[in-house]
């Protein structure tokens, strides 16, 4: 379960802070399918980037089965299964998939080990 509990976030704006979020308290349970909708600017994004760790919190905390989250990492939290799709994928230039396979595992792989990776979620056939 994936929890978010009182989250605050706040943009620096001159010599004030602007409010993003206000006390956003919310569980996300095993399995289940979840939608965040609403205008543009009212904190979708904001949201995502915080469970991934692309951002802090001004205030709160992040739980992930009862574990307080809300400083780790990105790194940390992919290897606890937590991930980010952007909506524009980032492109790298000259770099092979196998290469950010190796990038992920934080060693460089055999092919057969890199294709077992991508098999897990479907993107290599396996004989």
């Amino acid at each position: 379960m994936l929890t978010l509990k009182d989250i605050h976030k706040e943009y620096p704006a001159g010599d004030t802070k602007v409010p993003a979020l206000r006390g956003v308290s919310v569980e996300f349970r095993k399995n289940e399918f979840v939608s965040i909708l609403g205008p543009s600017g009212c904190g979708k994004t904001t949201i995502l980037r915080m469970i991934a760790g692309f951002e802090k919190p001004t205030s709160g905390k992040i739980y992930l089965n009862g574990e307080d989250i809300t400083e780790c990492s990105v790194t940390e939290r992919a290897n606890k299964g937590i991930s980010y799709a952007f909506q524009q994928p980032v492109r790298f230039k000259g770099i092979t998939v196998r290469d950010l396979i190796n990038i992920a595992a934080g060693k460089t792989l055999k092919i057969s080990d890199a294709c077992a990776y991508l098999s897990e979620v479907g993107m290599c056939a396996r004989d």
